[in-house]
């Protein structure tokens, strides 16, 4: 259960980068604005998959929590 958590923030943290490679990549091809729209439509589109992953990461460890699969452990106390 806690390594599909850290899979999930890993994937989290690839479309962070991916949108911030097609943030700083040059316009390639003939027409630069098409090519820079692309560019800004894949970022965008990357950025969209980081928040659908954080927000279903954030329901399933609420569900997980829920169904008794995972135990908040906090910090141990009088440490």
């Amino acid at each position: 259960m806690k390594a599909l958590i850290v899979v999930v923030l890993v994937a989290v943290v690839a479309a962070l980068a991916g949108a911030g490679v097609f943030m700083l990549r040059k316009p390639e091809g003939d027409d630069p604005e098409a090519a820079t729209l692309d560019r800004h439509r894949r970022m965008a589109r990357a950025l969209a998959l980081r928040v659908a992953l954080s927000v279903a990461l954030f329901l399933f460890i609420l569900l997980a929590w829920h169904f008794g699969w995972v135990h908040p452990s906090g910090l141990p106390a009088g440490s």
